[in-house]
């Protein structure tokens, strides 16, 4: 698999961080603005609540993390969220996030707490604003696979 994804790996994680970071902000607008339409059937969430709080969260974090714009930060703020959505609506009913009361996505929140705790130690990667800034910066080398360096080599430090 090494082979025939290895070369890949940088996109696929990007593309992954961008898809479940656009999901974690969907999951915010549906709460804080109702869109997209009928997606929530109850509308729009009071921001002065709990879940009217972690609308904004997502709404916010989870845009951060598609453009790739304090990446980290967001990161671990989003994983602490997701934490604390499991805990707060999934743990009271069932430890194992298989055994869901309606309309609560356990396994959701735990998949989330962890690949943004994944995000938060890796950082943004590729296609980030993040990476732009370091390489303005100077902070980071050329990628992996450019032709630059070659397969056995060590990169520049």
């Amino acid at each position: 698999m090494e082979r025939l994804l290895g070369r890949y790996a940088e996109p696929i994680y990007a593309a992954t961080r961008i898809i479940v970071g656009f999901m974690y902000w969907l999951h915010g607008t549906t709460k804080w603005f109702d869109w997209p339409p009928g997606a929530r059937p109850r509308g729009a969430v009071e921001l002065a609540s709990l879940l009217g709080v972690s609308a904004v969260i997502e709404t916010i974090l989870g845009a951060l993390i598609v453009i790739g714009l304090c990446t980290r930060w967001a990161a671990f703020i989003a994983s602490g969220n997701m934490a604390a959505a499991y805990f707060l609506r999934q743990f009271p009913f069932a430890i194992l996030p298989i055994y869901q009361p309606p309309g609560i996505l356990g396994e959701s929140a735990i998949f989330n707490c962890f690949f943004f705790l994944y995000v938060a130690a890796k950082g943004a990667g590729i296609w980030s604003v993040d990476r732009l800034l370091d390489e303005r910066r100077g902070v980071i080398a050329g990628p992996v696979d450019s032709p630059k360096y070659t397969t056995g080599t060590a990169l520049p430090r």
